[in-house]
């Protein structure tokens, strides 16, 4: 297959059906978007001290990160340079070195092969063990969340994020410290292509009130009411949609962070407590984003709910099966109980189990497997909602779309996944960068709407 130009229509805005069931495009995206870019890992408070690891994949690929002696990350295939078996097979744990169990070659906390077993008897001094050592991997940290990137020529793992720190900045570094995982994570599959749940987080606001319409009057809160697709929802005013660079995205809808957390205690509290705090160190705008709630992707393949609080990385295990890890995230200085509290909501509505989670899997399968019909294949998938209703905005950074309930962080999500298909390497991506948010043509849209908007009659 060369490039993707006949699978993402960004003038025309759709996607053909073979983006989530293709064989071909899956190898290619594993060639051209999982070796390329920079993949969640994990977060410092998983490995706090040296000696510390957990056990991840980047796609496929198994992988071990480990904090080092001089509390350095580092981060290594999990594959014997023997044979090829795996080496470490917990979840998680404290190592001095990791021990094939195949053939006992044993290997250092920062991946060097250190021991052989019979090495002068059985190779006769001839092995060199240098050059044996696990394959490494680039790890780059960002407030305390750690990704890892396969390719030396990608960008520095700040300039991926790009204009997406400046939102992560609101809730990641925060107040108070900022955010950390509470691990270890759930884990379960799900029979779908690893796009659809990460299109669904980088921002469907669409689906919200009709997929979890039961769920959301049962839960109640604010966002009970969404339920139903209620007609007298103000749909323009209900936050806003952002799409940056690299494909990050999320959507905001405004004043409900604290949704679901139904007693107004614990985390209603804590984000009373410090939204000042919020204020001072960045402004008004962002404050407005941290007591939102956010349906955030990191491209390609990490996605998150703030407020909701559920952290999801979805390991592709092929093109129709993922594998679904859940962690929940909360203020890092946040007392135990405010922590547990917000822990059990978010596994309550996003958990295994999760009453919204069983709510989106059903949906997720289908668009999968539906697609793969002979003659559905050959069809093409919509996402035209809020487009021309979107552009550069005077104060946040990337593409705004002007409702929560839009497609903007779809589109800017399947842009740059062409974008990365299409590309032999890092430096034709940055000879884009300049011209990256050309599809956006209604240059004007924010400064006619917020000059319309300030002419308005004053209660």
């Amino acid at each position: 297959m060369n490039g993707s130009s006949a699978l993402v229509d960004n003038i025309g805005a759709s996607q053909s059906r073979r983006v989530f069931w293709d064989q071909d495009v899956y190898q290619l995206e594993l060639e051209r978007i999982f070796s390329r870019c920079w993949l969640m890992l994990g977060h410092d408070s998983l490995v706090p001290k040296p000696g510390d690891f957990i056990t991840t994949y980047m796609a496929e690929d198994r992988v071990i990160l480990s904090r080092q002696p001089d509390g350095s990350l580092k981060a290594f295939i999990n594959s014997c340079t023997h044979r090829g078996n795996q080496i470490c097979h917990a979840d998680s744990g404290s190592a001095k070195a990791f021990v094939c169990n195949y053939h006992g070659w044993v290997f250092g906390q920062d991946g060097s092969l250190v021991d052989v077993p019979m090495e002068e008897r059985c190779y006769h001094s001839d092995l060199d063990k240098s050059k044996l050592g696990l394959a490494p991997i680039r790890v780059e940290t960002y407030k305390g969340f750690i990704f890892g990137c396969h390719d030396p020529e990608a960008p520095s793992l700040e300039d991926y994020l790009g204009d997406f720190c400046w939102y992560l900045d609101t809730i990641w570094d925060g107040p108070d410290g900022g955010l950390e995982l509470l691990g270890p994570p759930l884990k379960s599959t799900l029979a779908c292509n690893w796009k659809v749940p990460a299109e669904n987080f980088v921002g469907d606001g669409y689906h919200v009130g009709w997929t979890h319409a039961a769920a959301l009057q049962m839960i109640g809160g604010e966002l009970a009411g969404l339920s139903g697709n209620r007609a007298d929802m103000p749909f323009d005013d209900l936050g806003l949609q952002f799409t940056m660079r690299h494909g990050h995205g999320f959507g905001l809808i405004d004043n409900a962070a604290t949704a679901i957390h139904v007693k107004r205690d614990g985390y209603v509290k804590y984000l009373e407590e410090t939204r000042g705090g919020i204020r001072e160190k960045f402004g008004p705008e962002r404050e407005r984003l941290y007591v939102g709630h956010w349906n955030t992707s990191i491209f390609p393949n990490c996605s998150f709910l703030y407020g909701t609080n559920t952290f999801k990385i979805w390991h592709p295990r092929g093109p129709h099966e993922i594998e679904v890890w859940t962690y929940t995230m909360v203020p890092k200085n946040a007392d135990t109980e405010t922590k547990r509290s917000i822990q059990r909501e978010a596994i309550r509505s996003f958990g295994t189990a999760g009453t919204l989670e069983s709510d989106d899997g059903e949906n997720m399968s289908s668009a999968t497997y539906n697609n793969n019909g002979i003659i559905t294949r050959k069809g093409r998938m919509n996402s035209s909602m809020g487009k021309d209703r979107e552009g550069p905005h005077p104060v946040y950074p990337g593409i705004v779309g002007v409702s929560f309930i839009g497609e903007t962080s779809y589109r800017g999500f399947y842009r740059f996944w062409q974008e990365m298909l299409d590309a032999p390497d890092w430096a034709a991506i940055r000879a884009n960068d300049d011209t990256w948010d050309a599809m956006w043509t209604n240059r004007n849209f924010w400064p006619e709407r917020l000059s319309a908007k300030q002419a308005e009659p004053q209660d």
